[in-house]
């Protein structure tokens, strides 16, 4: 059974910086894409950004030149920089893989952006 393990939020004041990691486990086949998702407090959950097995990477359009998606094919871990964060950056962002194009989700990890 895949497991999904995400690490790295917290609180931070804007303009800081935070790392999200997540770590997959559980699956003997390779992970074909692996993103990052967040849900703002009484909103949906929305793309932040995805790569793909060969590292292709898209963004949704108010995180570029912000955050930066990178992955770890032999540790099947995926991180998440955000650099200048902003308050409505804040949000509960959830780890996404694909596997033999099944969808997995983490269990989300808190990311506060103080003013």
């Amino acid at each position: 059974q895949v497991q999904l393990v995400e690490s790295g939020g917290g609180l931070v004041q804007a303009g800081g910086s935070l790392r999200l990691s997540c770590a997959a486990s559980g699956s003997s086949f390779s992970i074909e894409t692996m993103a990052w998702y967040r849900q703002p407090p009484g909103k949906q959950r929305d793309l932040v950004a995805a790569i793909t097995s060969g590292g292709g990477t898209t963004y949704t359009d108010s995180v570029k030149d912000r955050f930066t998606i990178s992955r770890d094919n032999a540790k099947n871990t995926v991180y998440l920089q955000m650099n200048s964060l902003k308050v409505e950056d804040t949000a509960v962002y959830y780890c996404y893989v694909k596997i033999l194009m099944f969808p997995y989700w983490g269990q989300g990890t808190q990311v506060t952006v103080s003013s």
